[in-house]
């Protein structure tokens, strides 16, 4: 059996973890530089708020109907979704973590269990613990746990948070109930090719032939048809090290300048290089793109990118931010003002199997270094010991006006208690 354990409007109740008066309170969370809506509470949802709204289209609104608006907090959104996690490990060795607040169970050897019971013990526990609201969903594979958690969140009062799809004629039911645009998996194309064939529902997709499924929707698709019909042929997951990572960002205004830009492209390689040495993986391509504000159409408009080769693999943030301003060099024209730019890594290798070349190789007195600087970063805190072509003086900023504490992150954002 699985189980799909799922926070619920999980921004919004991390927010209220520490606020209880917000309980009962509609609210949103926005995303990067407050810009649309990202999360939203169900009292934000019965307002008829939907996600991705703009936040400035919709500041009536939420004045109107005292929504309590919050930035993106990820720094302490995640820290609660570790906690959540690490509580979630007690109660079964398998556990696969789908999202920052989803996570998937599998209870393998628990034959003698009851399991609606240890779970609905789970959901408590990690509730008291964390005071974040949980749905749980239990079904004998993922696909069919997914469902069921979907009908936990429509139906809370009558599961109480806690649903067990152990039988066929409850699962028949739900796939009944479960129209096709809303399983797990299929994406809005697929969707509309179901319906014009009159696939409406979960239960009318399952019945298809698999030849046409896998025609139409490839093997992804036939393997969770068959996980839907409750033959498990979706395991759990290993987290695997990221293909590739970027660091992009819009300016807070907009450059015009080639200095301005190799300081920001300059600090965009030095973070992804960090990330990739925990990693403890190498590179050997790097990408720069740069693009001027859309959203201006009255300023001329420009958008490019160059990709380099690197001539030896390399974890460097000296090296990484070498090439990616070489890299920027290439694309940079004069006379348009840039709003955003980013930089991005591929192409990894892990760090111990790196091959000397015969005419270049990294510096290897870097290694030391960047070590150094992890530690003394780690310890004193992000971006302290910084490269001489970044700005020293200068923390990028996104725009965050509605920013809550990071109660569990910062001393400095720790309750105070009155007594």
């Amino acid at each position: 059996m699985y189980a799909l354990v799922d926070g619920n409007n999980f921004y919004a109740s991390c927010e209220r973890v520490f606020r209880p008066e917000l309980n009962g309170k509609p609210i949103v969370v926005l995303s990067n530089n407050d810009g649309c809506v990202i999360a939203r509470s169900n009292e934000a949802k019965a307002l008829g708020i939907p996600m991705g709204a703009p936040a400035f289209e919709y500041s009536k609104c939420f004045t109107l109907n005292n929504v309590h608006v919050f930035s993106a907090n990820f720094a302490f959104y995640g820290d609660m979704s570790h906690r959540v996690m690490s509580l979630l490990n007690d109660f079964t060795p398998e556990l696969e973590i789908y999202s920052i607040d989803e996570a998937f169970l599998k209870f393998e050897g628990f034959t003698y269990f009851n399991l609606e019971k240890h779970c609905t013990e789970l959901k408590h526990f990690v509730g008291q613990c964390t005071g974040i609201p949980l749905s749980v969903g239990i079904a004998p594979t993922k696909a069919l746990a997914k469902v069921a958690n979907k009908i936990c969140k429509k139906f809370p009062i009558q599961t109480k948070g806690v649903y067990m799809m152990d039988t066929e004629a409850k699962c028949m039911k739900a796939l009944k109930w479960l129209k096709v645009e809303d399983i797990w998996g299929i994406g809005r194309q697929h969707a509309k090719r179901l319906q014009q064939i009159g696939a409406l529902t979960a239960y009318d997709f399952i019945n298809l032939p698999d030849a046409w499924v896998r025609k139409n929707m490839s093997v992804v698709g036939l393997r969770l048809k068959l996980d839907l019909r409750g033959i498990p042929t979706l395991d759990l997951e290993e987290i695997e090290p990221k293909k590739n990572i970027a660091t992009t960002r819009s300016f807070e205004t907009m450059y015009s300048e080639l200095s301005d830009l190799r300081e920001r492209i300059s600090t965009f390689a030095f973070s992804c290089a960090e990330k990739l040495r925990k990693q403890k993986a190498c590179c050997n391509t790097l990408m720069v793109f740069i693009r001027t504000n859309n959203f201006r159409q009255d300023m001329p408009q420009y958008n490019n990118s160059s990709v380099i080769h690197l001539p030896f693999p390399s974890n460097s943030g000296i090296e990484l931010s070498h090439f990616a301003n070489l890299a920027l060099n290439k694309i940079y024209r004069k006379g348009y003002a840039y709003k955003k730019a980013g930089v991005m890594i591929m192409d990894f290798m892990p760090q111990d199997q790196v091959q000397l070349n015969v005419f270049e190789n990294s510096n290897v007195k870097h290694e030391p270094l960047m070590k150094a600087i992890d530690k003394l970063n780690k310890v004193y805190g992000m971006q302290k010991i910084r490269l001489a072509s970044q700005d020293l003086k200068r923390v990028w900023k996104m725009k965050q006006e509605k920013l809550s504490p990071k109660y569990t992150t910062s001393l400095k954002d720790i309750i105070t208690i009155f007594t």
